[in-house]
């Protein structure tokens, strides 16, 4: 596995929407498989292919440790609820933001094998696969939070203005 460049924002890459994936071939799987290695080397739970400058829709999450998720050309099929919470994002350095998701999704897909799936996600599992589903249309997480914080590892948040 190889570990790819994250794109971070201003680059724009990450406000164009993905075009599907044809088939989901050796060539796809690697990509996976490394947008996977590259997420955890940076210690996140999600990643979409935009991320590392791929335009496709494919994204990789791992909401929990070795809980992960591959999707290829993603639909959510339904969601109900919402809820706010603060997230951030590896294409958005040193900021957090709170953001409305909905409590629960039903998302349906590819899997790295090419084969549909299915899932019903709640909750922090459902705000991952959103997130990273919004990145596949352009969207990021700042374009919907209703505050935002800049972190500073040795400090207290603050309020961005």
């Amino acid at each position: 596995m190889a570990l790819r460049t994250i794109v971070t924002e201003g680059d724009p890459i990450l406000r164009k929407k993905c075009r599907e994936v044809d088939e989901v071939t050796d060539r796809i799987r690697m990509i996976l498989d490394d947008m996977v290695d590259t997420m955890r080397e940076a210690d996140g739970v999600g990643l979409a292919a935009p991320q590392v400058g791929i335009m496709r829709r494919m994204f990789v999450a791992e909401p929990q440790p070795e809980e992960v998720y591959y999707f290829v050309n993603p639909q959510i099929i339904s969601q109900e609820g919402e809820e706010e919470a603060d997230e951030g994002c590896l294409s958005v350095p040193e900021m957090v933001g709170t953001v409305v998701r909905p409590t629960k999704i039903t998302i349906r897909g590819l899997d790295r094998e090419g084969k549909e799936q299915e899932y019903e996600f709640e909750g922090f599992h459902a705000r991952v696969m959103c997130h990273e589903y919004d990145h596949l249309d352009g969207i990021l997480y700042p374009d919907k939070a209703t505050k935002m914080y800049r972190v500073d590892p040795d400090a207290q948040q603050e309020e961005a203005e």
